[in-house]
């Protein structure tokens, strides 16, 4: 769909682009053209509003106070947990943890798991797309209990090999934990599949859906996941805030994560009796401010036609997928079928760093390196990429200008 046909449905990409502060920002004299969504989204001034509106007048504590301050603050928090659970479908907000992102979540769930489940000759399922924090934190639970990580291996066209899978599955796997949508390669992964040949050996499921928050509609109930972890910076929200879902049966099974105030019951030099969830893994001060600011990106993801401004993610996929692979020497990494508006690639004879450097000076802002994927760049056999990765409000004329700085790059640095 093109932009003007976007227009005659009601979808003014100039409008939300207007919404966005930093959209209207120059680099070294040249319009900002920003590519890099997939590490971290702008912020529309809604949610700046908000946090600001936070911290200038009732700014307190949570949960510990009887003023005003503290009840108002207090009260917008927990609507804020309220409408994360709506957003995402969950059957009941206790079954929302405020985290510092998905990392954290996966973090906590991997060492708390890990404690309570994970033996000697016990097994965790990960794929060989996932970012480092949902390698690194598994790596280190199975250390600290002698069980053993397995891989789901890709195509060469960055898909999973799925019907690996129930060889990978015995007796002594334990759960298995996949990214919805690779951060390096825009691959979308069959996980409403995978999740259902887990739930034939009653194995349990944690998905890192940082990359898919923004673009896609997830409903866990009908996933019908165990666990599920994102960020709010990566969904137009702050840093330093994101969520941990659990399905209320597991989370009460799992031992608190840290201690501290908020989540205890009550606690004496003999014994400590831990708080109900969520709040049992919510130890000491949260973030309140970014808790607020994620509300803010939530409500305005909702005014939102989801439908339309996917539709336009995806033509500007496909838009500049036609104009990179028509480069001489430019070769895309991740070829799924299914994908979201991400686009790795290299130029043959270039170095990434090179050119991502000379795009910056024109203005144009992408990501180079291996992305935190060691192991994605290690399969492809090539030390990173330039990664575009676009937003409902980026726009056919910027990839244009990426396109142009592509060519020009290729002179000057080929030489």
């Amino acid at each position: 769909m093109s932009q003007q046909d976007l227009q005659k449905t009601g979808f003014h990409i100039e409008g939300i682009r207007k919404q966005f502060p930093v959209l209207r920002e120059s680099a070294y004299g040249h319009p900002l053209a920003y590519f890099d969504n997939a590490a971290t989204t702008q912020k529309p001034q809604v949610v700046i509003d908000a946090i600001n509106l936070y911290y200038s007048t009732y700014n307190a504590n949570i949960h510990r106070g009887v003023h005003y301050l503290s009840q108002k603050a207090s009260q917008a928090y927990d609507n804020v947990r309220t409408g994360v659970a709506t957003f995402i479908n969950a059957s009941s907000d206790k079954e929302i943890i405020f985290t510092r992102g998905t990392t954290e979540s996966i973090n906590l769930v991997a060492s708390t798991f890990g404690k309570k489940f994970l033996k000697q000759g016990d097994e965790i399922i990960i794929t060989a797309m996932e970012h480092h924090s949902n390698i690194v934190p598994w790596q280190i639970a199975c250390e600290s209990s002698g069980a053993t990580l397995k891989v789901i291996p890709m195509n060469d066209s960055g898909e999973l090999d799925l019907a690996s899978l129930n060889s990978l599955i015995t007796n002594r796997t334990k759960l298995i934990s996949v990214v919805h949508t690779s951060n390096s390669l825009g691959t979308v992964n069959p996980i409403a599949e995978l999740i259902r040949i887990a739930k034939q050996f009653n194995i349990p499921v944690m998905i890192d859906a940082a990359q898919a928050m923004v673009h896609e509609i997830i409903d866990v109930q009908k996933l019908d996941c165990d666990f599920l972890a994102f960020s709010g910076h990566k969904m137009l929200g702050p840093t330093g805030i994101g969520v941990l879902y659990g399905k209320s049966e597991w989370l009460e099974k799992l031992p608190p994560y840290q201690g501290g105030g908020e989540m205890i019951s009550s606690v004496s030099f003999e014994k400590t009796t831990y708080n109900e969830i969520p709040f049992k893994f919510e130890a000491g001060t949260p973030n309140i401010a970014g808790v607020i600011g994620l509300g803010a990106a939530i409500d305005y993801i909702n005014d939102l036609d989801r439908e339309l401004i996917h539709q336009h993610e995806m033509a500007l996929l496909k838009y500049a997928t036609t104009q990179l692979k028509n480069i001489p020497g430019l070769r895309i990494i991740g070829e799924s079928t299914n994908k979201e508006a991400v686009i790795s690639f290299v130029i043959e004879g270039l170095n990434a760093l090179d050119v991502g450097m000379y795009l910056d000076t024109k203005g144009i802002a992408v990501r180079t390196g291996h992305h935190c994927t060691e192991p994605v760049m290690a399969r492809f056999g090539i030390p990173g990429t330039i990664r575009a990765s676009f937003l409902f409000y980026n726009t056919t004329e910027e990839i244009d200008r990426l396109v142009k700085g592509i060519h020009e790059a290729k002179k000057l640095l080929g030489s």
